[in-house]
């Protein structure tokens, strides 16, 4: 009987339980306490009142128009800029493509609040750009608060990932199918429009999706420049802090509303993907080719000037952060009193963004590697359950999910509120899917082959999975892990409502700074995030020897 147990309870097994576990504790828990505590009144009892509320109150129905009508014309505008941009950049030679690709990867893994606070600074009422404007041409230029502005940092912001999902897809595109719709006389754009645009559009759509639910869910920009132009984070978070102690659940029940239109949009969205694919296979790979006249210069223009706005954000952060400051204006001269202040004042948010975020990354890569293992390899109910589940938080909200672990841990047996271990916890729920899906992309190119001869030769499940396939996994995984790192260290929306004075990381230090108007410790701390970024991407080129971040 012993002996039964035993071999049912193996480590695949044993480790199956352990992650439901996890997920029952640190997130169905805490979604099921935030559904329940949506229909909760004041008095505890039951109540559709909050839904009610939102309905009936034009202010805070519109806040849900006003995200639609960005999120929507900003996955427009991303395709639009971004599908164009991969087909240029994969079908010709275009000067500076290797540091042009590094820009782009920075833009898209830099926060998009950093982007905000920069516009701020070029284009913001006292910006640079708008008093050169005022001054030498009496022309005022437009403003970059409200629904302009939105538009403007998430596009620049977002259309990256659809570059990089469509470069993917080109990459494995036959360039004989081009070859044969030229010679059948179609060429240029009725030729991208014809050919290439349905042949990558699974990937073109599945791009969107991450465009449609990270401008969705971002708290940081709408809340800097928003400037009455209320979006559905900005509202749950000014409902929750301002009614802490007082009705909650109305948050909870924005962030309910919120949950289920993310999952009704990623739900049609795979179904969508699931019928328009395509099988493609790239025996002949499409080789850039030069192109010449006024086509090769409208090109290259086209690239430049996208890719240069792009990265503005950063090279602002970085020029401004050794600018004198007063108060919060720049002055003349260079000095690196910004950054005295910022290692004075706030290093302890420096130390807690390393030390938190490599805690959660450890833990993220493990758990990343168990599950997509156990979902590839071990096939059943509890692995699919637990594939689907971790994937959830995915399309949940920052702001929501930091609500949702605020709600379901703020008393005992696991108070969690106020600790380091709840922005830790947050951390890896949030950003585990990137790791999981790149180590599930690389189990399904191992052969299993390699697993049973380690068996065969005594080792146990547990010692081949961590002496051979783990090992053997290690370039997918660091792929993901590299995008779960600069996403944890980045991370504004779920910090923000998680945060104490002692557990304040750099992304909310610097948000806190921009809206002290203290301009030059908010660009010391940006351009540390940035090097962070770009660091990091070195060691990650250097490690796997590749020059590109697929998505």
């Amino acid at each position: 009987m012993l002996n039964k147990l035993k071999k049912k309870l193996d480590f695949w097994n044993l480790t199956t339980i352990t992650l439901i576990v996890f997920f029952a504790v640190f997130l169905i828990y805490p979604l099921g306490a935030l559904l329940l505590g949506s229909f909760q009144g004041n008095d505890g009892s039951f109540t559709l009142e909050h839904f009610q509320t939102f309905f009936e109150k034009k202010y805070y129905y519109q806040s849900l128009m006003h995200s639609f009508a960005v999120t929507i014309c900003v996955t427009i505008l991303a395709i639009a800029i971004g599908v164009p941009l991969a087909y240029l950049m994969s079908t010709l030679k275009i000067r500076g493509k290797g540091i042009i690709e590094i820009f782009i990867i920075i833009s898209v893994l830099s926060p998009p609040f950093i982007g905000a606070y920069s516009w701020i600074l070029l284009l913001g009422r006292s910006g640079v750009v708008s008093k050169f404007f005022m001054e030498h041409f009496d022309i005022t230029v437009p403003s970059i608060y409200g629904f302009g502005g939105i538009l403007l940092v998430f596009t620049l912001k977002l259309f990256p990932y659809i570059y990089l999902y469509v470069s993917g897809a080109l990459k494995k595109m036959d360039s004989s199918l081009m070859e044969a719709a030229e010679s059948l006389g179609v060429t240029g754009i009725k030729k991208m429009t014809t050919l290439v645009l349905p042949l990558v559009l699974p990937t073109v759509l599945a791009g969107a999706m991450l465009v449609f639910m990270n401008s969705l869910a971002d708290f940081g920009t709408p809340m800097l420049i928003g400037e009455g132009y209320s979006t559905m984070p900005v509202l749950i978070y000014s409902e929750f802090i301002s009614e802490v102690g007082g009705n909650a659940h109305f948050a909870a029940a924005l962030s309910t509303i919120m949950i289920l239109i993310t999952t009704i949009i990623f739900i049609a969205q795979k179904y969508v993907v699931n019928k328009k694919s395509y099988e493609m296979s790239s025996l002949r790979p499409i080789h850039p080719v030069k192109a010449t006249g006024i086509k090769n210069f409208f090109a290259h223009l086209f690239i430049y000037v996208i890719v240069g706005l792009a990265i503005i954000p950063q090279v602002t952060v970085i020029y401004t952060s050794f600018l004198k400051t007063r108060g919060a204006m720049f002055i003349e001269g260079f000095t690196l009193d910004s950054y005295k202040r910022v290692l004075e004042r706030m290093g302890d948010s420096i130390l807690n963004t390393y030390v938190y975020g490599i805690i959660a990354l450890v833990i993220i890569i493990i758990l990343g590697m168990l599950i997509s293992y156990a979902s590839v390899r071990r096939k059943n109910f509890f692995t699919s359950f637990i594939d689907t589940i971790a994937m959830f938080p995915y399309i949940v909200p920052g702001s929501v999910l930091g609500i949702t672990l605020l709600l379901a841990f703020n008393k005992s047996p696991l108070l969690l509120s106020g600790t380091a271990s709840i922005l830790i916890i947050s951390f890896i729920i949030r950003r585990l899917p990137y790791t999981m899906r790149s180590s599930a992309a690389i189990i399904y190119q191992l052969s299993p082959s390699m697993e049973e001869a380690s068996i065969s030769l005594g080792y146990s499940p547990m010692r081949t999975f961590i002496n051979v396939t783990a090992r053997l996994m290690m370039p997918g995984v660091l792929a993901g892990a590299l995008l779960s790192w600069i996403t944890v260290i980045n991370e504004l929306s779920s910090s923000i409502i998680l945060f104490t004075g002692n557990t304040r990381t750099m992304s909310v230090a610097i948000y806190s700074e921009v809206i002290r108007a203290s301009y030059g410790t908010a660009a010391a701390l940006s351009t540390i995030l940035t090097v962070t970024t770009v660091v990091s991407l070195l060691i990650f080129f250097r490690m796997t020897g590749s020059k590109e971040v697929s998505l």
